[in-house]
């Protein structure tokens, strides 16, 4: 009996062999030369490495010795100069890129911010000063110079991010914890990632490319050599890699670069118009088949988005045909734009599909900023503040609609009377004394009207009140 089963089953091994088609058995080949032996990233790495450099950054730091050195009572007997904070010297390491023949460096904005000596050293081990051509905080980049006249510099050249697809092929260079320059690799894990809280565009790639403290700034490098992401932040509870990483998309790079290269200055378009996400509760009522998009809630007056004749209550669904997933994405969609040109907004007007023309223009400076150090025996001495408009707006990364028209606070002084009072940076001046404040120009007077004072601002949503005696 056991010989018959065993016969039974050579007989069947003999035909499932045999049943095996001959492009299976072609596949299952040996491999016939050292090529298919060895599969290998380093040509690309060759060719790719030498333009990425380390950057050191040195910039100087007040220490404070403790912070009852702030408490009131204890000035009021040590005095004001009792515990001033101490300069030191603090040095930061992060990653680059050159992406121009003549020495431009991309780099994160948060690797070089506020650096008064900054220093490139290239993977030769070759070492030059660099200069800081723009910094743009709301996007968290920076663009240097390297001071290398006569040098042939190697550079990388800037892909199109928006041909990436999850599931392709990346390697990521920098030099993580200052250990040397560094190579992973991974794939594209998403693309179009927002709400990462790391810039005010927030529209990143994801990639499980193993990126570290010390990648920020670096590269991150498709299969042809082109660079298609700036590394910029993991997302991690230990400190380290754990596959999570998000990178700049190059297609952002390139308008920064090209800032860079005609005035150093970026002039991004407004749209005047402010949006919330279509939730599945928002897009089920809209008679919607799922949901996505920007649901409009407000138009600035007499904006590019007013004079398009984008309504409250439209949704727009995609800008120059590329889809709209939330708010974050259209404000990124908006920046590649240039200036003088126009965008096409696909809108849903109830049930209604529409195509609006926008022509794209810098936010306007209406009112004058008028910045204003307040000082004096008064309780907003120590302030800074200014007319709040779009453009100012703009710059300081809020959202013009909802912070509507007035005077905004900009800076505070240490130990001043605004800071006692807890004023804040963003804060915006409403009333003085029930007297509605809506310039620069009228606030001393209210100030200076009274010796109690009942001061009204708004952070955010929310409004304070304040009752000060003189």
């Amino acid at each position: 009996m056991l010989k018959t089963v065993l016969r039974l089953l050579c007989a069947v091994a003999a035909l499932g062999v045999a049943a095996i088609p001959a492009q299976a058995q072609t596949a299952r080949a040996l491999p016939q030369s050292r090529e298919q032996v060895q599969l290998s990233f380093a040509p690309l790495v060759r060719q790719v490495s030498p333009a990425v450099v380390n950057i050191y950054s040195r910039r100087t730091v007040q220490a404070q010795a403790s912070p009852l050195l702030d408490d009131p009572m204890f000035r009021r007997f040590f005095g004001d100069q009792f515990g001033q904070p101490a300069e030191r010297q603090q040095s930061s390491l992060g990653s680059g890129v050159i992406v121009r023949p003549e020495g431009l460096v991309v780099t994160n904005h948060h690797v070089v911010e506020n650096g008064s000596e900054i220093t490139v050293a290239l993977a030769d081990r070759r070492e030059f000063p660099a200069e800081v051509v723009l910094a743009d905080e709301r996007t968290d980049l920076a663009v240097l110079r390297i001071k290398a006249p006569g040098e042939a510099l190697p550079f990388l050249e800037l892909g199109d991010s928006d041909t990436l697809a999850v599931g392709d092929l990346v390697l990521a260079l920098g030099n993580p914890f200052g250990v040397g320059q560094t190579v992973t690799m991974g794939i594209v894990s998403a693309v179009a990632r927002t709400r990462v809280g790391v810039s005010d565009y927030q529209f990143f790639i994801q990639t499980d490319a193993a990126i570290n403290p010390g990648n920020s700034g670096g590269a991150l490098v498709t299969m042809d050599g082109k660079l298609v992401g700036v590394n910029t932040a993991i997302f991690s509870r230990s400190g380290g890699s754990i596959g999570i990483g998000f990178a700049i998309p190059a297609n952002m790079v390139q308008s920064v670069v090209n800032a860079a290269l005609h005035g150093g200055r970026i002039e991004r378009p407004w749209l005047g118009a402010s949006g919330q996400d279509v939730t599945a509760e928002i897009a089920q009522s809209l008679g919607f088949d799922r949901p996505g998009g920007v649901l409009i809630n407000d138009v600035y007056p007499g904006s590019p988005a007013d004079r398009a004749g984008l309504r409250k209550g439209d949704v727009v669904t995609a800008i120059d045909g590329r889809a709209v997933e939330d708010p974050q994405s259209l404000t990124y969609f908006l920046a590649l734009k240039p200036i003088g040109q126009t965008a096409d907004l696909t809108v849903r007007r109830q049930r209604q599909a529409l195509t609006l023309r926008v022509g794209l223009a810098i936010a306007p400076e209406v009112p004058a900023r008028e910045v204003t150090d307040l000082a004096g025996n008064q309780p907003l001495a120590g302030a800074r503040i200014a007319n709040l408009s779009p453009a100012l707006a703009e710059e300081l990364g809020l959202d013009t609609l909802a912070m509507g028209r007035g005077v905004i606070v900009l800076a505070v002084n240490r130990l001043s009377p605004a800071q006692r009072l807890r004023l804040r940076p963003g804060d915006l001046l409403v009333r003085i004394n029930n007297r509605e404040i809506r310039s620069v120009a009228e606030v001393m007077p209210a100030i200076n009207a009274a010796r109690e004072w009942t001061l009204q601002f708004r952070r955010g949503d929310q409004v304070f009140s304040l009752a000060v005696r003189g």
